[in-house]
């Protein structure tokens, strides 16, 4: 006898292959985003503003590096977003958040940079000074990109 299970894969697929005639009329009629109760949504916060970069540290020219607070369901989180070119050999600050972007702790991430020698991953760190600081870059092993968008972390 066959035992038949359902994955998650193929809910998901059916869910999605669902007409919208067939989900019913409450997803017709949603609430535009914008009207969205900021405690149980998404919020912008302080929108996208420059990172000040440090020395030796440069935007890509289509990806500026960039930071903004968004709350969602009531938790507010910081986020990075840009490319960066660099030459790191140790940890070493990389920028400042703008002044109305300031941490009331310290908040880590993780962001990916140049794979070299297998590494293909850094620590990020937010201090309540505003400082972005790189961590994990070694002598034997620079990194000479960073990419900020995977950085997303709880501030509140």
């Amino acid at each position: 006898m066959t035992q038949h299970t359902t994955s998650r894969r193929s809910l998901l697929t059916a869910a999605l292959a669902a007409p919208a005639v067939a989900v019913g009329a409450p997803l017709l009629t949603a609430v535009p985003a914008a009207a969205v109760d900021p405690t149980d949504g998404c919020q912008t916060v302080v929108d996208w503003k420059p990172i000040a970069l440090e020395t030796g540290v440069q935007n890509d020219p289509l990806s500026p590096a960039e930071a903004r607070v968004v709350r969602v369901a009531g938790t507010e989180f910081l986020q990075l977003r840009g490319l960066v070119t660099c030459a790191f050999t140790a940890d070493g600050p990389l920028g400042t958040l703008p002044a109305d972007i300031r941490p009331p702790k310290l908040t880590r991430g993780v962001c990916p940079r140049n794979n070299s020698q297998g590494i293909n991953a850094l620590r990020i760190e937010a201090t309540t000074a505003g400082l972005v600081w790189v961590l994990g870059p070694q002598a034997t092993n620079k990194v000479t990109w960073i990419q900020l968008d995977n950085f997303s972390s709880v501030l509140r």
